[in-house]
Order: structure tokens, then sequence, then C-alpha cells
């Protein structure tokens, strides 16, 4: 893939096109000047990467490869697949359209090739949470630069249907469905540092960070010392000379460690991770970020430490490592009618043959005055009784 050199301010314009550009809303048309063809051409290559990688994926997996990734049920991971791919296409319709309207010619000599991400369905889910918050990154880090209220308004409104895309795969991984109050933004460079390794055939005009990625086997949990690959760490730089940084949603600044002792703390969510030449902190805003300090990156990785059940309904067959941490004990209210039937049956010969054929132990409680409570395990379920609540007179 070719770049040619660009400025930061026009590169993010052209992101920028790809968050306002792709909405259906009817726009008034208007002659287009240079710079806008430019961010309707580099909007569209954006918004057929993202097509194209839903469609691929949609294309390559049947409901067994699902099942067999441990959803618990397919068609609810498919549906909601199939519901962003219908979003993503719609936005590269209308802006295809919108260049040929303006009187352009639609860049169609793109091409994209994700099969080093569709092996199979658990590695497509995790890049498909990439490909969103890759999405909401560049929204978020070209909204500095957009002036019209209503192109501003429509920029907003495309970011609110990428968070929601987001927030479906979060759950779809078995991770936080919301991990942070904050999401991060990234320039133009930063989103083709993890975009451009699957586009080839065109020129989009903007200059791409040198790609990264984590050489690490294995669950990236706190603690773990992060490995890099990357172009750019050809040896020419001594790694003694370089740091690790890791920007994540909320904070001000990016976490800076020594390249030689990446060890990932205590954090839970989305974290976008760059190699740099100094331990200056990388600004978590585009307008002051030391990006001439970035030697690669970013790449992205997701530190889920805080599982959600949400999460583990839809992933319960094959949950990450961080959900994995879950107890497989469940517990349960009793209604009181079946708390009634429990203490009914409660003699010695019942509790012994409830016992056998529930695999635990019955105790009914039934104090005077008070509520009747039944605490057990019933199979892999705990169960802890149930209170009496008074009924409204």
């Amino acid at each position: 893939m070719r770049f040619s050199s660009f400025s930061v301010a026009t590169a993010s314009a052209l992101a920028l096109g790809a968050s306002l550009l792709s909405t259906a809303a009817p726009i008034q048309k208007r002659a287009a000047a240079a710079s806008d063809m430019l961010v309707l051409q580099f909007a569209n290559v954006l918004e057929q990467f993202e097509t194209q990688f839903y469609t691929q994926a949609l294309a390559k997996f049947v409901e067994q490869d699902f099942i067999s990734a441990g959803y618990s049920n397919a068609q609810i991971a498919i549906q909601q697949f199939q519901s962003i791919q219908i979003d993503e296409s719609i936005h590269t319709t209308v802006l295809t359209q919108t260049i040929v309207d303006q009187g352009g010619q639609p860049l169609t000599s793109c091409q994209f090739n994700f099969d080093s991400i569709l092996t199979d369905v658990t590695v497509m889910a995790a890049n498909a949470r990439v490909v969103e918050n890759l999405g909401v990154a560049a929204y978020l880090g070209a909204a500095r630069l957009v002036s019209d209220p209503v192109l501003l308004t429509a920029a907003a409104s495309i970011l609110t249907v990428e968070a929601r895309h987001q927030t479906v795969l979060n759950i779809l991984n078995a991770g936080s469905a919301i991990p942070s109050g904050f999401d991060i933004p990234f320039t133009p460079s930063e989103v083709l540092a993890i975009a451009s390794q699957f586009i080839s055939g065109c020129d989009l005009g903007v200059p791409a960070n040198p790609t990264l990625s984590l050489t690490n086997t294995g669950t990236v949990a706190p603690g773990t010392a992060l490995t890099f690959g990357s172009p750019a760490l050809n040896g020419t730089v001594s790694n003694d000379s370089l740091f690790c940084q890791m920007l994540i949603g909320g904070a001000p600044f990016a976490i800076v460690l020594p390249f030689n002792a990446c060890v990932v703390p205590d954090i839970n969510g989305p974290v976008a991770l760059f190699i740099t030449s100094d331990q200056q902190p990388l600004a978590n805003n585009v307008r002051d970020q030391a990006a001439d300090k970035i030697i690669a990156g970013p790449t992205m990785a997701f530190i889920d430490t805080k599982p959600e059940v949400m999460g583990q309904l839809a992933r319960g067959g094959a949950q990450s490592q961080a959900s994995a941490t879950l107890s497989s004990t469940t517990t349960q209210t009793i209604t009181p009618a079946e708390a009634s039937a429990l203490i009914s049956s409660a003699s010695a010969t019942a509790t012994a043959s409830a016992s056998a054929a529930t695999g635990g132990a019955i105790t009914v409680n039934n104090a005077a005055g008070g509520p009747s409570d039944f605490t057990g395990t019933v199979g892999p379920i705990t169960v802890q009784g149930w209170s009496a609540v008074p009924t409204s007179s």
C-alpha cells in the first residue's frame, strides 16, 4: 500500500469524512471543494474496509462454527454480526453515491484481504472488536476539526452507532459491555497503523504509522510482560532506548514503561499500545500528542479483568480467560410455593432422597415467626431460599 505525504490537519479531515458522510440522512447537494472530495474518497475506503470485513466473515462461517466457538445461541451472535454488516454497507452505499453526486469517481481499486484474522469464529470476533473500537477512535480523533454544527451533529450520530456496535462486540467476546466511561481518540495515521495491513491496490493519500503487533502467546492480563513485533523495530535503534506507552480511556496521558519491561498494569478494557523514542507521555488527545516520537503503533489489546454475567450468557461455552475466572456455580432464589413444597417434604427420608438425586445436601430452616428458607445445592446451582415480602393493602 502506498502513502503520500499529507498534513495532519488534512488527514484528520479525511477521517472525519468517514463519520460524517456515511450517514443515510439527506444532505443538501453542493459543489465539492477539492479537500471535500479527498474526504469523501478516504471515507469511502474506510467504509468499504468495515463492510468487507463483516461480509467476508459472514460468508465464511456457518452456524456450527459459532456453536463450536462457544456461543450459547449461535443465532444471537449471527444476527448481531448481520446487523452491524448492514449498517456498514448502508454507509458505503450512501458515501459512494455522494461522491458521484458531487462529480467525483469513487475509488474502487482497493482490495481487502482478512484471511489472516478469519481463521475461526473466536479470532474473527476478537478482531471485530478491534474494528469497531478503531472506528470510534477515528471519529473521536477527527471531531475537533468540525466547525459546521450540522456536520458535527452528523458525526455524533454516526459515533453513537459505532459505540453501540462496540458494546455488542464486547459482550460477544465475554468482556465488559462498557469497560470505561471514556474512549480513546486516534489520528488517521494511527488508524491506518492497524487497518493498512489489510488494504492493497489503492493510494489513500494518508501516511500510515508503522504497524505494531503483540507477539505474546496466551492471555494478556495484568502482570503480563508484553513483547512486540514491527518493521520499525529493525535493530537500528537499541531497545534500551525505546519506551512502551499505553493509552486507556479517561486517562489524560499514556502510561509509560521501558520497552523491555512493558508489563500490563491492573486495568480493564481496551488499551492502545505504542512504541516511542522517548518517555514523554503521549497525550490522550490528538491535538497535543507528540506524534513525531511514535516509532510504531498503535495496536489494540483488550484486558478483560471484569467479566460480566451478560458476556457469559452470550459466550458460555468458550469464555475468555478473564471470564473463566468467574465461578461456575450460580445462585438462584426459589419461589414461596417451591419453598413450601420443600418444607412439606422435609422428612429425613425426603431429604436423603433429594440429596441423592441432586448430588447435594438440602437444609430447610423454618424459624418461628419468620420466612421459610431453603438452602443447598442442586447440581451446579446453589439455592438460597426466599424471603416473605408483604403485599400492599
